[in-house]
C-alpha cells in the first residue's frame, strides 16, 4: 500500500527486454539501494512493481524492476524510454503517516489531460477519465495521477480536474505536464467498494 505522497524524482536509466510481453527496467534514484530489499515495493509512476535487482552504476543508485505484458497494457509504462522521470515512493510501513490517501498501486486506466491552467505557483489541470471510471470520480474525493494523491475540484461528464500546489510541481513529474499529456489514473478505493455495494443492494432489491 502507498499513500501517494511521492519521496523521489527517479529516472529511468535502462529498458531491456527480457521475454515476449516482459520488460526490465533500471530506475536511478536518491533511496540508499541498501535500504532496499528485493522483493519490496515500489510504486513507480502510481504502479506497484516489485524489486528484482538494485546497487549502484557510476556515481548513481538505482533499483530495477520488471513490467509483465498486462502492466504494459494496462498503464503509460509502455512507452517509458530512457531518461523518462519516474514519480517514486516506497511501501508504507507500520507506523508510517498515512498523509495522502490510500493508494494500491493498481492502476485503473490512463487518464489524458485536455487542458492547463497555469497561475501563480499553481495550475489547474482538466482531464478525462477513461470510459466506465468517470462513475467512481466525485468531486472533493480523491485520485491518484501518475501515482500523486490529488483531490478532485469538479466532475463534468468524463471530465474531472484538480489543482496542483507548488511544492507538487515542484517535486513530481505533473509540474512539466502539456495538453495530451497520459497519466496513469487509479481510482479511490473506497469510491469502488461503494458503488460495488450499491450495485449488489440494487441486484438484491425486489423489482
Amino acid at each position: 500500500m502507498f499513500t501517494g505522497i511521492v519521496s523521489d524524482l527517479g529516472e529511468l536509466l535502462d529498458v531491456e527486454e527480457k521475454a515476449e510481453g516482459l520488460r526490465r527496467l533500471r530506475i536511478a534514484c536518491n533511496y540508499d539501494p541498501d535500504s532496499i530489499d528485493i522483493g519490496a515495493s515500489i510504486a513507480c509512476s502510481g504502479i506497484c512493481l516489485t524489486v528484482v535487482e538494485r546497487g549502484r552504476t557510476g556515481n548513481r543508485q538505482f533499483f530495477a524492476v520488471d513490467a509483465a505484458a498486462e502492466t504494459l497494457r494496462m498503464t503509460t509504462a509502455e512507452n517509458w524510454r530512457r531518461g523518462r522521470l519516474l514519480n517514486l515512493e516506497r511501501s508504507l510501513r507500520l507506523g508510517d503517516e498515512l498523509g495522502g490517501h490510500l493508494v494500491s498501486g493498481h492502476v485503473d486506466g490512463i487518464a489524458e489531460l485536455v487542458a492547463r491552467d497555469d497561475f501563480v505557483d499553481m495550475a489547474g489541470l482538466t482531464l478525462r477519465a477513461p470510459a466506465g471510471l468517470s462513475r467512481y470520480i466525485a468531486a472533493k474525493g480523491s485520485v491518484a495521477l501518475d501515482g500523486v494523491s490529488l483531490t478532485v475540484n469538479e466532475v463534468k461528464g468524463d471530465t474531472f480536474s484538480v489543482l496542483i500546489i507548488p511544492h507538487t510541481l515542484r517535486l513530481t513529474t505533473l509540474g512539466a505536464l502539456a495538453p495530451g499529456g497520459r497519466l496513469n489514473l487509479e481510482i479511490d478505493q473506497m469510491a469502488r467498494y461503494a458503488a460495488r455495494l450499491l450495485e449488489s443492494a440494487q441486484l438484491r432489491s425486489p423489482s
